[in-house]
């Protein structure tokens, strides 16, 4: 006569099988949890792991069922390949988005320091919504705080800052070109920005300076071109370089942009500091004068404020594409790992019941997983770094110009994808690997 089940031996048959489930969820937890609030830790923890495997026997057990695992990935390349493929895009996409903001963060921070700054009207937001009048800006470039040169003159610029449509290389449509007015203590102020080809221009002619980025972008800036301002033929002269943002203008004489656009005053006053802190010095000076209403910040500040909105969108656009196709990369993952270890299950149950426990199994399985995943990253973040990198591009800045830019790849986005590619492995392996462990040895042997 048989025994029929008690109730507490169904519970605890039901709490066994779930174990697995529950221990790989405390395990994703705890692993993307020092993952991310304590990555260096994970290098400790790796190297601890890495000298578990070689010098303990259970250690070896695990290489050894590894090894084995990894000689078997030629017969089953369709279904690895989605893994290292899938991981790949993930990486690919992410580093690229990411280093799209890097680049447009660095080229327009990269024309800001502390030791320059600029003269807006009070509550203007970029340069093309400021209106200073002459008596204004003579006031701002006597006011203490700004450096003079060996002629005892501030090295200031008022400048003017005009949008002319010009067409683009690529699509031959129109697009707008951001022309700036400057002063002749503009190459002070900007020490950075240097004739590369051709002159300078001269003060009172319609001539115009291009800069690199924006000759690589437009068509009909090349010297000896000429391009119309307000219905005036204004010929190009010369190429600058620059480094930064600037390199999308094109720069001209001040009072002959302002002439042609009959203006009366400028835009915008940039001045070089004696030192870094006499901006609060120049701040203060302005701030208590009743004849203006200016506001007054670093270009480092006034240019970091510029790339804010813009890169923390692409970066969030990045992350969010990245998270959609990482899980369809898990799932990828998973797919692939379970059948490994379905199609493995009689060998797995052999070697278990030789005496291999559970842990070796299931670090193998992971060993085998993250070996994909790890390939899959480097090849994802090879092709953004081989793709991308030094790619040029332009978009909309917050002056309804073009801003030229090019994506930057650096080496810390590059840890970062191979992060991500980790962690995806760690998530779609960790699941089949305690299925194969904790799956009986009689089972396993039917299964097959």
């Amino acid at each position: 006569m048989s025994e029929r089940p008690t109730a507490w031996s169904i519970a605890l048959t039901r709490m066994r099988s779930t174990l697995p489930t529950l221990a790989a969820g405390l395990a994703v937890a705890a692993f993307f949890g020092i993952w991310i609030l304590a990555p260096t830790l994970v290098i400790a923890l790796a190297l601890v792991f890495i000298g578990w495997l070689v010098l303990t026997r259970t250690g070896r057990q695990a290489l050894a069922v590894a090894r084995v695992g990894l000689s078997t990935v030629p017969e089953r390349l369709g279904a690895t390949s989605v893994v290292v493929v899938g991981i790949a895009g993930v990486v690919g996409v992410l580093v690229a988005l990411q280093a799209m903001a890097a680049g447009f963060e660095a080229t327009l921070t990269g024309a800001g320091s502390d030791d320059t700054a600029l003269v807006l009207r009070a509550a203007a937001n970029a340069e093309l919504s400021s209106a200073l009048d002459r008596p204004s800006t003579t006031l701002i470039i006597q006011a203490p705080g700004i450096k003079r040169d060996a002629n005892d003159r501030p090295v200031a610029s008022a400048e003017v800052v005009v949008v002319a449509s010009v067409p683009k290389r690529t699509t031959g449509t129109d697009a707008n070109l951001e022309v700036r007015g400057v002063g002749p203590a503009a190459w002070a102020v900007r020490p950075q920005v240097r004739i590369v080809e051709g002159r300078r221009f001269r003060p009172g002619l319609r001539e115009l300076i291009v800069g690199q980025g924006a000759l690589q972008q437009f068509s009909g800036v090349e010297i000896g071109d000429s391009i119309v301002l307000n219905n005036q033929d204004w010929r190009i002269v010369g190429v600058f370089a620059s480094g930064d943002t600037h390199e999308s203008e094109v720069w001209g004489d001040a009072e002959s942009i302002a002439a042609a656009y009959r203006r009366n005053g400028f835009q915008s006053v940039a001045v070089r500091l004696t030192e870094a802190a006499a901006i609060e010095r120049l701040r203060a000076a302005l701030s208590a004068d009743p004849r203006l209403r200016v506001d007054v910040e670093t270009t480092r500040a006034y240019y970091g404020k510029q790339s804010e909105r813009l890169t923390r969108v692409i970066r969030a656009v990045g992350i969010g594409v990245a998270v959609m196709m990482a899980l369809g990369a898990v799932f990828g993952a998973l797919n692939t790992m379970y059948a490994a270890v379905a199609s493995r299950a009689r060998e797995i149950a052999t070697l278990r019941a030789l005496g291999f426990t559970g842990l070796p199994v299931v670090v193998a399985v992971m060993l085998e997983t993250m070996a994909l995943a790890c390939a899959g990253g480097i090849l994802g973040a090879g092709i953004a770094w081989a793709l991308f990198h030094g790619f040029t591009v332009s978009t909309l800045g917050s002056n309804f110009s073009q801003v030229v830019f090019q994506f930057q790849v650096t080496p810390e986005l590059l840890i970062r994808g191979l992060q991500w590619a980790l962690g995806i492995g760690f998530i779609g392996g960790i699941f089949p690997a305690l299925r194969a462990a904790s799956l009986p040895v009689t089972t396993a042997l039917r299964e097959s």
